[in-house]
């Protein structure tokens, strides 16, 4: 099981940027293959927002943040970023890192299903 420690959240004017962080630790020495961003918003449902891969190859995206939100990994694949540029109020949710073990094709199509979460960093974007 991974503990998942996010850091980065706050609030932000709109057209402004933020970058989560989310550090993994496990006595598993093999990272967690698939992890990423969900977030929500009161009201709403928790959605994925972005994942990526052990390998950092072929991430997914949701629309709605596509060209605007960048995932990565670092070099030790426990630890990934989210940098969001461009953000608006409707990005304003609580965020969400999320691990588990899938298949490359799955964490690259966001069709997977975390097993392990983060406890959550606020967003707000707001003037």
């Amino acid at each position: 099981e991974e503990q998942l420690v996010e850091s980065g959240g706050g609030l932000v004017q709109p057209g402004g940027s933020l970058r989560l962080s989310c550090a993994a630790s496990s006595i598993n020495l093999t990272p967690t293959y698939c992890m990423g961003w969900f977030r929500q918003a009161p009201g709403n449902e928790r959605d994925l927002v972005a994942s990526i891969y052990i390998d950092g190859k072929d991430p997914y995206y949701d629309d709605t943040v596509k060209g605007r939100f960048t995932i990565s990994r670092d070099k030790g694949a426990k630890t990934v970023f989210l940098e969001m540029n461009s953000l608006q109020p409707e990005d304003t949710a609580v965020y969400y890192c999320a691990a588990a073990f899938y298949a490359r094709t799955a964490c690259s199509d966001g069709n997977w299903y975390p097993n392990d979460w983060g406890q959550g960093t606020q967003v707000t974007v707001s003037s």
